[in-house]
């Protein structure tokens, strides 16, 4: 794939927290990692692997030590994350932190509508047609927020806080979507149909999507291709036939014939 057909390349990136000190970590090792545009890759590993630690690169919550990152043929390796968030959607495991409990639903999707159409992000009064387009956009998570808009976000579930974040999140289409287990904290009922609301969407839009995930099998069936981290690295990268011939025990062999041993995170075996 040439540089200029990926929606995200990641060339060499390596990032170390508290160097020189006895608290010193290689967080990142060396990561390539190219995606293009509609790819959907799952990424799993055991905590401290490096997972969120790439979500972080991607969005600028800080800057490489070494490397290069390009995202829609543009090099963002030192774009402030203010400026990288406007195209970048991001959810996390914790439903509270993708919206803001005091204001309003269409609050809420005002300032996410704005801020990532590049209009003016401030509060300003909200236009008969961004609400009609709201409406229309909540119907779709069949949760009935389209006849709540002008209730506070914290009197919504915990499920219904995620879809409507997802919802943010792609409103206007994202050079890149990151899920960083974001369905992990819901009960398994919400938590499918947050998953289905994701594959319906991504695939809509054509969205570019990382998906950190502890559970193996989503691991291998969702998306188009399974990345396995451990140190800081990617030490597994599978996708087309040979991922649809995978079984979780596969997975699990092939982890621990490339990292050099066995994958020890009960979280993630106990999901299997």
């Amino acid at each position: 794939m040439g540089q200029q057909d990926a929606m995200l390349l990641m060339k060499n990136i390596t990032k170390t927290f508290n160097p020189g000190t006895v608290n010193e970590k290689c967080a990142l090792d060396n990561v390539s990692l190219t995606l293009k545009k509609g790819d959907f890759a799952t990424i799993v590993g055991s905590n401290g692997a490096g997972k969120s630690t790439l979500f972080h690169a991607i969005t600028g919550a800080f800057f490489v030590d070494r490397g290069l990152i390009l995202l829609g043929g543009e090099d963002i390796t030192y774009q402030r994350e203010h400026v990288r968030s406007r195209v970048i959607g991001h959810l996390f495991q914790d439903p509270l932190r993708g919206t803001a409990p005091h204001m309003t639903i269409e609050e809420n999707m005002t300032l996410a509508y704005r801020s990532a159409a590049s209009k003016n992000a401030c509060f300003g009064r909200i236009r008969s047609s961004d609400r009609e387009m709201f409406r229309e956009q909540l119907a779709l998570l069949d949760m009935g927020l389209e006849d709540r808009m002008r209730q506070p976000v914290g009197l919504l579930s915990g499920g219904q806080r995620q879809a409507l974040t997802l919802l943010m999140a792609t409103m206007v289409t994202p050079k890149i979507l990151l899920l960083d287990e974001h369905t992990a904290a819901l009960d398994p009922a919400t938590a499918e149909k947050v998953l289905s609301l994701t594959r319906q969407i991504v695939a809509d839009r054509k969205i570019t999507c990382l998906m950190v995930t502890h559970n193996m099998h989503q691991a291998l069936t969702l998306g188009s291709r399974t990345l396995m981290m451990n140190g800081g690295r990617i030490v597994l990268d599978v996708g087309g036939e040979i991922r649809e011939k995978m079984t979780v025990e596969d997975l699990l062999a092939q982890f621990a014939a490339k990292a050099g041993e066995e994958l020890d995170n009960d979280r993630i075996l106990l999901s299997k």
